[in-house]
């Protein structure tokens, strides 16, 4: 494809992780596979700890909360109470969890839960953060240019770090300028967009914002920010309509930074 030159007034590159920094068969294929097989024996182990209690905590919130919207799915009750056999309670997390995955939902509870199991992994060396090959150049390209470059991703900030943290490339979390993660607002609502421009100190029209989801790209536009759609093998095809409406690129090359600070 062409290259697409960057607006003059962009000042910040706000990423996308799957689908966009980072194939979808790594979350896909590796990292939801990890929790799914390794969750009832990691639960088992840290139970006691702290952490693993606030974690239970937050999805027993996000259960509740679910109960009081009436949706319309089996929802899981988790209790961690000492009046609970501890067996039968990590099964029901277990089941929560494992349930909110089938429905691949975004929930901030199942996003912490995930990044605390992924951190073991990736400091054990079980799993390295996959970043295609063209990222780390052209966000060093942007940098040297001026330009800031922020993560916003369904994923929590921690885990965000754990995947450029320790990545096949390397360490890469001095690329970055900061990190987005559903405590900001869910990535198909315009406000979070205006929210991270808000944080960022700028304008949202001062963004670029590259994502692979057309739903993304929608609310981002909605809320003033310019848009690329990032088409990497395996991403969600996109409608004719969604083709000739958003300017389209295979590989972060394609961008021409000519004329910006």
């Amino acid at each position: 494809m062409a290259a697409i030159a960057v607006p003059e007034n962009t000042r910040v590159f706000l990423l996308d992780i799957e689908g966009t920094t980072t194939p979808i068969t790594f979350v896909k294929d590796v990292l939801f596979p990890y929790i799914r097989e390794n969750l009832e024996e990691y639960l088992s182990a840290h139970w006691e700890e702290d952490e693993c209690k606030q974690d239970v905590h937050l999805l027993k919130k996000q259960a509740e909360e679910d109960l009081r919207q009436n949706k319309a799915c089996h929802v899981h009750a988790v209790d961690q109470t000492v009046h609970t056999d501890e067996e039968k309670a990590i099964r029901e997390v277990v089941d929560s969890v494992l349930w909110q995955m089938a429905a691949d939902r975004k929930s901030t509870a199942l996003k912490q839960l995930q990044g605390h199991m992924w951190r073991a992994a990736y400091v054990t060396g079980k799993i390295k953060g996959e970043v295609y090959q063209d990222v780390a150049p052209a966000i060093r390209r942007w940098r040297h240019r001026g330009l800031k470059v922020y993560i916003y991703s369904s994923g929590s900030v921690e885990a965000q770090k754990l995947l450029f943290g320790y990545s096949v490339e390397g360490h890469l979390l001095d690329l970055f300028d900061g990190h987005f993660d559903t405590n900001i607002g869910a990535k198909v609502e315009g406000k979070s967009y205006e929210n991270i421009a808000e944080r960022i100190g700028c304008q949202p029209e001062e963004i670029m914002f590259l994502t692979d989801v057309s739903r993304e790209a929608k609310a981002a536009e909605e809320a003033g920010v310019n848009v690329i759609v990032v088409v990497r093998p395996g991403n969600m095809e996109l409608t004719e309509e969604e083709r000739s409406h958003y300017r389209i690129i295979t590989s972060f090359n394609q961008l021409e930074l000519s004329g910006n600070v």
